[in-house]
């Protein structure tokens, strides 16, 4: 985004942060949305979305496809001398690598009108060691994106045939309106209203961690970024402790009017959790400790990180011992199910912090 180098183009952060909004609100629209999705008003517009959405992931798959193809002609391509370096075995070769040239002259203004503009926006994208990994895992990460797309167009089609189907009313038997919550031993259900936006939330606090731990690795490996990386993972870590403390207190607040059983003995479950939360009380108070006597400018986050995690793992110890002693005894509260996004928020959370 430079405006003084060659690869100042706004489309560059523009498409893939697009991409990225895509996906999230696509995979939230599918999770609320099951195969047999019911609409009764505004059946064409309906209709027409979903047909959009599933050419949309199409044209990603397409797009995909085109960009890993391109991507094995650009990682062999040489802009000097316009060649194409080949890395399996020809004979006549015996170090496996073979260049072929371009002789005819019509043939080598082929090779450079084709390959110019391409090889520009590969090389902008290696400009900065993040380019250069995004790069390198690309032939991993091609084909999660061509599936992705795949399997959402399936979806979206099976949803778009809900639709167009009319209606019907089959006719109910007997022994069927005898008995309606008969259903077979065998099937089993995971019931997750009142859960999606906890969830939702809590993966995209995983993904942004997993990005932050890319980010500490890539910049670990070069001595004059170590510093930096420290300080990028120790934030991130904090950020993580601080929006886990606040959900939690969030969680406190809308389970209080549950009703709690105060006759529930302790279980192996409660020794457990706080036997693992005296360890982890300890392990941060050395390091408040030992982050005091070692104080330097750049190591104020440390101890301030270790006292951020004894808040959030007090907090949701507490938070476990009583929401594990309450339960929803009104029509209302079994409706609405409070605290149970931020239990599943929670949930997610956790693997964020074992993960960091």
């Amino acid at each position: 985004l430079n405006p003084d180098t060659k690869c100042h183009n706004v489309l560059l952060a523009l498409t893939p942060a697009t991409r990225m909004a895509f996906i999230f609100i696509q995979m939230y629209f599918i999770f609320l949305n099951n195969e047999q999705i019911k609409v009764y008003r505004y059946k064409i517009i309906a209709r027409f979305g979903l047909m959009h959405m599933i050419g949309t992931n199409l044209a990603v798959w397409l797009n995909v496809l085109i960009q890993e193809t391109k991507h094995e002609i650009l990682t062999f391509y040489n802009p000097e001398n316009r060649t194409l370096r080949i890395s399996h075995r020809i004979p006549g070769h015996s170090r496996g690598h073979a260049v072929i040239p371009v002789h005819d002259p019509t043939a080598h203004l082929r090779v450079a009108r084709g390959l110019k503009g391409p090889y520009q926006i590969f090389e902008c994208r290696r400009t900065n060691i993040i380019g250069t990994l995004v790069q390198d895992a690309s032939p991993f990460l091609f084909p999660c994106t061509i599936e992705y797309s795949l399997i959402c167009a399936a979806i979206l089609y099976v949803m778009w045939r809900s639709i167009s189907r009319p209606q019907s009313n089959p006719p109910q038997r007997p022994d069927m309106i005898s008995s309606p919550m008969k259903r077979s031993p065998h099937h089993y259900s995971v019931d997750c209203a009142r859960a999606h936006k906890g969830l939702f939330v809590g993966i995209l606090i995983l993904v942004l961690t997993i990005i932050s731990l890319i980010i500490f690795f890539v910049l670990i490996s070069r001595p004059e970024f170590v510093s930096m990386a420290v300080t990028e993972v120790t934030i991130c870590e904090l950020l993580i402790y601080g929006t886990a403390t606040i959900a939690t207190l969030l969680g406190m607040i809308q389970i209080r009017h549950l009703q709690y059983d105060a006759y529930r003995s302790f279980s192996l479950d409660d020794i457990l959790l706080v036997g693992a939360q005296t360890g982890s009380f300890l392990y941060n108070i050395f390091t408040v400790i030992a982050g005091h006597f070692t104080l330097r400018s750049d190591d104020m986050l440390v101890p301030i990180n270790a006292l951020a995690s004894i808040v959030q793992t007090a907090c949701q110890t507490m938070f476990i011992l009583d929401a594990s002693r309450r339960q929803a005894v009104s029509p209302e509260h079994i409706r609405k199910k409070p605290g149970r996004e931020i239990v599943t928020f929670m949930l997610v959370v956790n693997l964020a912090m074992w993960a960091i």
